[in-house]
């Protein structure tokens, strides 16, 4: 797996991005591109933004016991894997404000780099070291990017 806190796998993640635009096509799902990008950001607003509820009791039990090892292995998504609630994208949304948003969330996370990171809570999964952080950033923007064939 790539490492998204090195500057050089950032800066090829972003150019990816800026390959897109209003107009790209899916290979593969329903979201359009702007939902794509607003969908990536998800991940980031966990981390950064506090405007979704921790999950408690028995969905926060599943997170951590099954849905945990998906998302931070180092094996790649399917194709139209099921997505959770929160990352569901049926409202359209603007796609030169989701790409802005979605760079800049990127662009924070390799500033802070991995060490900020190692051993802090995740909003779902409890803590995860430096190698499972990489792994959920890095593989869902790959996942969504190799959708939209970028």
């Amino acid at each position: 797996m790539k490492n998204i806190f090195d500057k050089t796998v950032t800066d090829n993640v972003i150019e990816r991005i800026n390959q897109l635009n209003s107009n790209s096509k899916q290979k593969w799902g329903k979201m359009n591109v702007g939902q794509m990008l607003a969908h990536c950001c998800v991940t980031y607003e966990f981390v950064y933004d506090n405007k979704h509820p921790k999950p408690k009791g028995f969905k926060k039990w599943m997170l951590k016991t099954f849905v945990k090892k998906i998302v931070t292995n180092n094996t790649p998504y399917k194709k139209n894997g099921r997505t959770a609630p929160e990352f569901l994208m049926t409202n359209e949304k603007e796609f030169n404000t989701e790409k802005d948003r979605l760079t800049s969330y990127i662009l924070k996370t390799q500033e802070l780099g991995s060490n900020h990171f190692d051993q802090k809570e995740s909003h779902s999964f409890g803590k995860l070291n430096i190698i499972e952080w990489n792994n959920m950033f890095y593989k869902h923007l790959d996942h969504h990017l190799s959708q939209f064939g970028v």
